[in-house]
């Protein structure tokens, strides 16, 4: 069995390992994200149907795991299967589980509103890297959970954990952004929300960010709906004056130009 395993390893193409990669940096992606990420060449009939041949062996060789639940449902086809990393293919990338930590898992199927959460993460990474081949700006570093966590001493000498939903740094023609990001579905009531914007205030104010990169990231909230952004401000207004230049709150279709520092 080990030197089955080591041959399909030694079997893997560069894409292959693309996508593995790929995979593993945001723990679960769409087919059809996958597609846009690692197959840009040919048309679009060729890209989907190299894309779904690589998928189809990664999971036959036991690399990939793809989840019982499809987005988009039948209507989508095989693009809207979901995949993660079987304990074969962290091994090969060498991370984490699919559902944190360190210990690998073979299977794992997260409920409907947790999925919707991580691949609305994906979803955006999809977006920056997209948009990065079409624009003048660079993705030079993107982490989704785990590991964008931190890890921080309080005053009261807790060990605490800061778990943004992604960690990111973009360059631009002007500047390098560096942004926690916070994709908020409206799942979380406000007096939770509120003690995460305490726990970032409580983090930069360790000095731990700043020792490691010099900088403290902003902190970016994606509101889901109107409503939801609104809500948002609303908290950000009960904070001390000092602290409002930390975060921004945007409505989802606006992303990408506050992350990009070109929104209005």
């Amino acid at each position: 069995m080990v030197g089955r395993v080591l041959a399909d390893d030694a079997e893997l193409s560069a894409r292959d390992r693309r996508v593995l990669a790929e995979t593993a940096r945001v723990r679960l992606l769409t087919a059809r994200q996958i597609e846009q990420l690692c197959f840009s060449n040919g048309t679009a009939l060729s890209r989907a149907r190299r894309c779904r041949r690589c998928l189809e062996r990664l999971t036959r060789l036991g690399y990939l795991t793809r989840l019982d639940r499809r987005i988009g449902g039948s209507r989508a086809g095989s693009a809207g299967y979901v995949y993660g990393l079987s304990g074969h293919g962290q091994r090969v990338v060498g991370t984490h589980g699919p559902a944190g930590g360190v210990r690998r898992r073979r299977q794992w199927e997260p409920r409907a509103l947790f999925l919707n959460h991580l691949l609305a993460v994906s979803s955006l990474y999809v977006e920056l890297r997209t948009l990065a081949a079409q624009a003048s700006i660079d993705v030079t570093e993107f982490e989704a959970e785990p590991g964008c966590w931190r890890t921080f001493t309080s005053l009261m000498g807790q060990d605490i954990i800061l778990k943004p939903d992604a960690f990111t740094v973009l360059l631009t023609a002007d500047e390098e952004l560096h942004w926690f990001v916070e994709v908020d579905n409206g799942t979380e009531s406000l007096p939770t929300v509120r003690r995460k914007l305490d726990l970032y205030w409580d983090y930069y104010s360790s000095g731990n960010e700043q020792r490691l990169s010099g900088i403290f990231p902003r902190v970016l909230y994606v509101a889901s709906t109107p409503h939801r952004a609104a809500a948002l401000l609303g908290l950000l207004r009960q904070l001390p004056a000092e602290r409002w230049t930390l975060f921004q709150v945007v409505e989802a279709q606006h992303r990408l130009a506050a992350l990009t520092g070109s929104s209005p």
